[in-house]
């Protein structure tokens, strides 16, 4: 049986479609059909995966089972049922409800193999494989309600920042510092953030926010950020430029912005094989500088700048947090 297939789980990879050597018709590759030698299947997965794959099987088949005949149909369906959130996909088996087959993920702009661990999100797209009376029944169990990811409920978003407010009153108490640290109201916020993102739903509550708001609060959040540094650093940047210590003021500061990001773009490119697009969501997230994410993001036309900024923001932003406060009790002492 196709659910028995040696390295099929190891490799991460996806069966979705079957044709039977002795048959011109292509069918669901449900866990429980049987594999016989000389069948032909239509597996999903990385290059590498399926090289993998390709080798403990079998040889490559030039027949493309996407156009092959047969009432296999296709569908993206999107989570939006509650019931359906926090489950894998091993939980809801589809394939053996439904006789359906979900051959990939994509959450955001991440596209990624169905693996049967997979547990789902509020706004996940599924592509789903399978007759027409199967993909329907599918789509009634997860939801499949687009107009449901427009709408913003500010509920969890403000009771999101009132409890990172808090924990970032909360002290921490560090070894071999006098005094304990906290979080403050930026880290605070972004850790329960996180966390709550992770969570994905409490009781009916979903910590859920549509991309349309998204953006738009991104956008505005980078504009006011803006305002706020000039407003506070204008009336006397043109002063402290033309001070005694102005210059060594301004040479430190383009040193220490300059180098880190130099050799980093350096190292990344060059011995780690980073893509440009990565790489620019990298620096700016490394530099928890959101203006250039901005930058990054209307350049490169892409979302993959966001991807890589946010994998390293968070801890970047900590660090700063703590750090700064460590060297102030340190160096006061």
């Amino acid at each position: 049986m196709i659910g028995s297939i040696p390295g099929l789980r190891e490799t991460n990879i996806v069966i979705s479609r079957i044709r039977a050597k002795d048959s011109d018709e292509v069918h669901v590759a449900t866990d429980d059909v049987v594999v016989q030698v000389g069948d032909t299947l239509l597996a999903v997965g990385t290059p590498t995966q399926l090289e993998n794959f390709r080798v403990i099987v079998g040889e490559e088949s030039s027949l493309d089972l996407m156009e092959t005949p047969g009432e296999i149909l296709f569908r993206r369906i999107v989570v939006t049922r509650k019931t359906a959130l926090g489950k894998s996909l091993s939980q809801l088996a589809l394939h053996t409800a439904y006789g359906v087959v979900v051959t990939r993920v994509q959450r955001a702009d991440l596209e990624m193999a169905a693996n049967p661990d997979t547990k789902l999100q509020f706004g996940d797209t599924l592509n789903v494989v399978g007759d027409k009376q199967g993909l329907h029944q599918a789509a009634k169990l997860l939801g499949n309600s687009p107009k449901d990811l427009g709408h913003t409920n500010f509920l969890p978003v403000f009771a999101g920042i009132a409890l990172g407010v808090i924990a970032g009153m909360i002290p921490v108490a560090l070894p071999g510092l006098p005094v304990p640290v906290k979080l403050g109201l930026a880290g605070g916020p972004l850790v329960l953030a996180i966390i709550l993102s992770r969570i994905g739903r409490i009781g009916n509550v979903l910590w859920y926010m549509p991309a349309g708001a998204n953006l738009a609060l991104r956008e505005m959040g980078i504009v006011l950020f803006l305002a706020c540094v000039g407003l506070k650093s204008g009336s006397k940047f043109l002063d402290t430029l033309l001070s005694q210590s102005g210059a060594v003021w301004l040479v430190a500061g383009f040193v220490i912005t300059l180098l880190p990001i130099l050799i980093v773009g350096i190292v990344a490119r060059k011995w780690l094989k980073m893509n440009y697009i990565t790489l620019t969501g990298l620096v700016a997230g490394s530099m928890t500088d959101p203006p250039a994410l901005a930058f990054a993001h209307t350049l490169t036309k892409s979302d993959g700048p966001s991807i890589s900024y946010a994998s390293v923001y968070p801890l970047t932003m900590l660090l700063r947090i703590l750090c700064v406060q460590v060297l102030v009790l340190l160096l006061a002492g």
